[in-house]
């Protein structure tokens, strides 16, 4: 049974699953779909084209589903896919998509934290962590596990690899492969050691991934060159072939990658 406050502003087209609480001065317009065992605290606005899971928290001010920020954007039908389990803390933004048939996705178990926006377009993988105030362009794609601190600002169109975390106040027009530290300045700072023992990687393969990434970062190579040497010298693992799927895939290059 659902706990729907009468001041709550909620179209009557609108899905709602089961015991959700919804507080006061909600706004839900029609063309939205929310789960099971979601809360919403009062402000919050879910807007067309959303599509929510179960046991999601939204928290004060937050706007789910809003018009993308987007110059190309023609008033088409797309969505904005929110998983489950997910904390969106107060004054979130995640835009919907630009184009029809296009998806914004936020996946399962992540925190996004005050005042972080999420652009049109962005993929997100599960069990990230947002930080306060940090700002994702549209079109952007976010592993597993990553972790942004405050204030990151990613430019549109990057990726970033899984279990990277950036440091606060860092700005990156490039990708950022799997399982490194970027410093506040943009710069590589190491392997994430903390967050590859968190996903049970072997000391050894951890080992071999900070080996990757010297000769990717401190060889007087180009990219392309580098990633045959981690082909070549560093031994197999499904880790190592991750970051040579990722390194090999760029079109925006790697950051702090001359």
């Amino acid at each position: 049974m659902n706990d729907i406050s009468p001041k709550a502003e909620i179209d009557p087209r609108a899905k709602i699953g089961q015991n959700c609480k919804i507080f006061p001065f909600v706004y839900i317009e029609g063309d939205v779909e929310i789960g099971d065992n979601c809360i919403i605290f009062p402000f919050v606005s879910i807007l067309n084209g959303t599509r929510m899971g179960g046991h999601n928290k939204v928290h004060q001010g937050s706007v789910i589903g809003a018009l993308p920020q987007d110059f190309n954007f023609r008033g088409e039908k797309s969505e904005c896919i929110i998983g489950e389990n997910n904390i969106i803390r107060e004054n979130v933004v995640i835009n919907r998509a630009t184009h029809r048939g296009g998806k914004t996705v936020i996946g399962d178990d992540n925190v996004l934290m005050e005042g972080a926006h999420i652009s049109h377009d962005t993929k997100m993988g599960n069990n990230c962590v947002v930080g306060y105030g940090t700002k994702i362009a549209g079109d952007c794609e976010i592993g597993n596990g990553v972790i942004f601190l405050s204030s990151v600002i990613e430019n549109a169109g990057t990726r970033v690899g899984d279990r990277a975390m950036i440091q606060a106040g860092a700005t990156f027009s490039s990708d950022i492969p799997p399982y490194v530290i970027v410093n506040n300045n943009g710069q590589y700072g190491g392997v994430n050691k903390m967050m590859c023992q968190f996903d049970a990687i072997d000391d050894k393969v951890i080992k071999h991934i900070g080996n990757a990434y010297r000769l990717v970062f401190h060889g007087q190579t180009s990219l392309f060159d580098a990633v045959n040497q981690v082909r070549e010298q560093i031994p197999d693992s499904e880790e190592i072939q991750k970051i040579v799927s990722f390194l090999s895939e760029t079109t925006k290059g790697i950051v702090g990658k001359k």
